[in-house]
């Protein structure tokens, strides 16, 4: 029997790999422009729905910059077994060590991704329509947040009698009110924090606190979960 040699040309013209699919460069360019878009869209909503003390602009652009990757990565998997094959084990070995603290970021970081596989996978009008609903749930649910959101009151008093004319101020000035903590000290007085709901979103009352005989200092929070009594 002859000897027969394989080169590395001839793995190629096998016909395992001429029966692969590849990804039209037309289709390519409908997915990516779709997911540039629809990114765009998820960075709005996350910048419309934001809560926190600072906007992160890079935050908002990585929402942009994971649905166009996913969307990539998706684009080649279904266009090669191969390919498909070693990607499983090369991303199996990334691991991500930055903290996200907020809850809804995870939501829009998983919401970003989720839109990337289904663009990657062909399913745009699901993408399309799913981006649309997810939005608006978003916006809805964010609105009806902020309208019943808590504050906080920090309220520093010099005496037993300030502090009580506080309370009776905030108990005539607010809808709801809760006594949080209580910090006592011989050099700086009494320090409360009290958990209130506004009446008409109107805080004109802070200013009525601050001129009460006795009260030194007074700061008034929005609440988001980031403060701890």
């Amino acid at each position: 029997m002859g000897e027969q040699t394989i080169n590395f040309g001839d793995i190629f013209k096998s016909s395992f790999i001429e029966k692969m699919s590849v990804v039209s460069i037309l289709d390519m360019l409908i997915a990516m422009a779709l997911a540039f878009v629809i990114g765009l869209f998820i960075m709005q909503v996350y910048k419309k729905t934001f809560k926190g003390v600072m906007y992160s602009a890079n935050f908002g652009m990585s929402l942009v910059a994971l649905n166009l990757v996913t969307t990539l990565i998706i684009l080649a998997v279904t266009s090669n077994v191969v390919l498909s094959l070693g990607m499983v084990g090369a991303l199996s070995i990334v691991r991500f060590r930055s903290a996200v603290k907020e809850p809804m970021d995870i939501a829009f970081l998983f919401w970003s991704i989720s839109e990337g596989i289904v663009l990657g996978a062909g399913l745009i009008s699901l993408a399309v329509i799913g981006a649309i609903f997810i939005g608006i749930v978003m916006v809805l649910f964010s609105n009806k947040n902020t309208v019943n959101n808590p504050y906080i009151l920090v309220v520093n008093c010099e005496n037993d009698n300030s502090e009580k004319n506080v309370l009776q101020l905030v108990s005539k000035s607010v809808s709801k009110y809760a006594v949080k903590s209580k910090t006592i000290s011989p050099s700086n007085g009494i320090e409360m924090t009290v958990e209130i709901k506004l009446k008409n979103a109107t805080t004109a009352f802070v200013n009525e606190v601050s001129n009460i005989h006795g009260v030194s200092n007074v700061v008034l929070v929005s609440y988001n979960g980031d403060y701890m009594a």
